[in-house]
């Protein structure tokens, strides 16, 4: 997508544009769990992007959403998010009813793995990391099934594999999960504008809303928070979920608004008052030691 938008803009006199890729440190470990890998501030598979833009060695940035801390560096900023992809979970080798009792399933995430066992207490939860279709061949391998982003899925054509999209009122997604970030210098005001010509405004405050309530509980892809926004004739739908690591404990909210800062800080407070500190600070504890 982001590919046939720099094409796009290539075609522009003045503007010309080349690749170039950023081995982060995310990607070198693939064996580290999330948690551990890089605290709970986030960052593992962005700053050394982030790092290249600032020191002007690249123009653009574009990172999974998902994975971009909420508070970003001084002097960078996003860009109208562009259409974004499926945002939801697939559960890959069975439906999630479909599990025998004791089901052995694949996934590296604290939220994933919270959630999985709020619903199905009875499993147990293998962590795998690593690129998607070896973490799908794990299904045939000793795993009755993975969970994975539907979006990594649908985008290298494995569709097929999909046995079931999980409900995001049961399962919300990762903050931002399906979307891309495009980010750039905030000095590059032209550029900017450009870009945002290419965005999705209803996307873009969808993915900004659950940015804002991760933002408030203080979360990153170390704690077990899961939120869901949609956008419809300029009123936004905002749901979230905070999930204990044993997946025994669990509150819900939801909020509705138009500002995207403002959706998010009032669902968490909400979440807060139903108990959400207490969860993730029994999360970030061991991360802190």
């Amino acid at each position: 997508m982001v590919q046939e938008l720099i094409t796009h803009l290539s075609g522009c006199p003045v503007v010309t544009f080349k690749a170039r890729s950023v081995m982060t440190s995310g990607d070198r470990d693939r064996k580290t769990p999330m948690r551990d890998l890089g605290g709970g501030g986030g960052g593992v598979f962005t700053t050394q992007l982030e790092q290249e833009l600032l020191a002007g060695r690249v123009d653009i940035a574009v990172h999974s959403l998902k994975d971009l801390p909420t508070a970003p560096p001084d002097g960078l900023v996003l860009a109208v998010t562009p259409p974004r992809a499926d945002p939801l979970d697939a559960l890959c080798g069975s439906t999630l009813e479909g599990l025998r009792p004791g089901a052995r399933v694949g996934t590296g995430s604290v939220r994933r793995i919270a959630q999985l066992r709020a619903l199905r207490p009875d499993v147990e939860v293998v962590p795998i990391r690593g690129n998607v279709p070896p973490r799908l061949a794990k299904v045939k391998s000793g795993l009755d099934a993975v969970i994975l982003a539907a979006s990594g899925l649908r985008r290298l054509g494995l569709d097929d594999a999909i046995t079931e999209l999980l409900d995001p009122a049961l399962f919300p997604p990762s903050p931002g999960q399906g979307a891309l970030a495009v980010q750039v210098r905030a000095a590059d005001r032209e550029l900017l504008e450009m870009l945002n010509a290419f965005g999705d405004p209803d996307a873009d405050a969808a993915v900004r809303a659950e940015r804002a309530l991760l933002g408030e509980l203080h979360g990153g892809c170390s704690v077990p928070v899961g939120a869901y926004a949609t956008r419809s004739g300029g009123v936004l739908t905002l749901s979230a979920q905070v999930t204990s690591l044993d997946g025994r404990q669990k509150v819900t909210g939801t909020a509705a608004g138009t500002s995207p800062k403002a959706t998010g800080t009032e669902l968490a407070a909400v979440l807060r008052d139903r108990g959400a500190d207490a969860i993730l600070n029994q999360v970030r504890e061991p991360a802190a030691r």
